[in-house]
């Protein structure tokens, strides 16, 4: 699933909630993994522990590293996505570049199994 496009200056936290993401996933209590920018989003929003690596207890740092195992999958998609190259460059409005992203996805999972 891919958002309608928002100016590149809305944060992460913002777009997610005007889309209402966080909501539904409050709603449906659905758990979601995310990185520590959306430290407060809700209940049902993983976030990481926050410190330095050697300040957290080892159950911290286990439980960051599972974390980090499952957003690991997010950030390949996100880098499949960005090795096309597709945005780099774009110079259209938002609403098409909604729909590029869309096809793109399509393409990537139609081309992976």
């Amino acid at each position: 699933w891919a958002s309608p496009a928002l100016p590149g200056a809305v944060h992460d936290v913002r777009a997610a909630r005007e889309h209402g993401i966080i909501d539904a996933l409050a709603e449906t209590g659905i758990n979601c993994w995310a990185d520590k920018a959306y430290q407060g989003a809700g209940s049902t929003v993983r976030v990481p522990y926050r410190g330095r690596w050697e300040n957290l207890s080892e159950r911290q740092q286990a439980v960051n590293r599972s974390h980090a195992r499952i957003r690991a999958l997010v950030e390949q998609a996100v880098a499949a996505l960005k090795s096309w190259r597709l945005l780099r460059r774009l110079r259209c409005s938002p609403a098409r570049t909604t729909g590029l992203v869309q096809a793109a996805l399509c393409l990537h999972l139609a081309s992976s199994d």
